[in-house]
């Protein structure tokens, strides 16, 4: 005897909590790396400033930005809590250091047209996401990602005789941002309260550094109003798509962290190619093309755990 049929005014079944939390982090993970992939235009442009002081002017732009932010919610009594706990102010200044880190590597590398190895570092990232995932949350790789992770390996061994020595860029930008990810994903505090307390701790120094510069060099780039324009808007540029990264971090696993962070570093080897005209040479090619296909068998692994899942 057949199952009596669904009545057609039934009301469909709730989504669940689990899967509304991993579709928003979904979808700041896709703002996150889209904002991230045409930020070396911006620092292109600020070339002039030169990279410490772009990277102390976007830390005292953002600090404003967060604390109106943080104003408008009333969250300074998380912060007031986050500062006063040393233990957890420890692992703020860890991440700290390797954000201001990984952004003084980055701007360096776009100033001196190294656009490519930018995106080759951001391409070989989620290897380091994997890598933490595997030794320090025990996440448990299947061997479609094991196959994806070796593929993407000799890519990098490729891209180095591409070049001629160990792309260094590349490799401090994997493991600079990898580690900020593993140190946001564990960090006890949320998006803007914890971004809000490492750019605090940041502060000192950055202000120091704009005083010094401005003491030498008088106003220097900030009489250009074009140029100061640009500086203002560095603040935004940073802090919107790290709140929305430290958002989607807390909500998916890092292997799927890893499969959108090829979004960024694609736009960003098309801006190196066709905008800036950086060199691209066979070898080199063949290092991106080998990446491309280890993304491929990460997507395709992750429509097929999906589909099993569902099933």
């Amino acid at each position: 005897m057949s199952l009596p049929q669904q009545a057609s005014g039934a009301a469909a079944p709730a989504t669940s909590p689990d899967t509304i939390q991993t579709r928003n982090g979904a979808i700041a993970a896709l703002g996150t790396y889209l904002l991230w992939g045409f930020l070396p235009v911006l620092f292109h442009l600020l070339e002039a400033a030169g990279s410490v002081l772009i990277v102390a002017e976007r830390t005292l732009f953002s600090l404003l930005l967060l604390t109106g932010i943080l104003a408008f919610g009333a969250g300074f009594a998380e912060v007031r809590a986050l500062l006063g706990d040393w233990k957890k102010l420890r692992v703020v200044a860890v991440s700290a250091t390797l954000l201001v880190g990984n952004w003084l590597i980055y701007i360096w590398a776009v100033e001196t047209g190294q656009v490519l190895e930018v995106s080759f570092g951001y391409f070989i990232n989620p290897l380091v996401n994997v890598a933490i995932g595997m030794i320090l949350l025990g996440e448990r790789q299947n061997r479609m990602q094991t196959l994806a992770i070796a593929i993407a390996a000799i890519a990098i061994a490729i891209q180095a005789v591409a070049l001629g020595s160990i792309p260094m860029v590349a490799l401090g930008l994997a493991f600079t941002f990898g580690f900020y990810g593993f140190f946001r994903k564990t960090a006890p505090s949320g998006p803007v309260t914890g971004l809000f307390a490492e750019t605090l701790l940041a502060a000192p120094f950055a202000l120091a550094f704009v005083l010094y510069y401005t003491a030498t060099h008088g106003a220097g780039v900030h009489a250009d109003p074009t140029l100061m324009l640009l500086l203002v808007l560095s603040g935004p540029a940073t802090a919107v798509p790290l709140l929305l990264f430290a958002y989607a971090i807390r909500r998916l696993r890092l292997t799927t962290i890893g499969m959108f962070q090829y979004l960024a570093p694609s736009i960003q080897f098309l801006v190196a190619v066709f905008l800036f005209g950086e060199e691209l040479n066979e070898i080199r090619l063949l290092s991106f093309v080998l990446i491309w296909v280890s993304l491929m068998v990460f997507t395709y692994d992750g429509f097929r755990q999906r589909r099993l899942a569902r099933a």
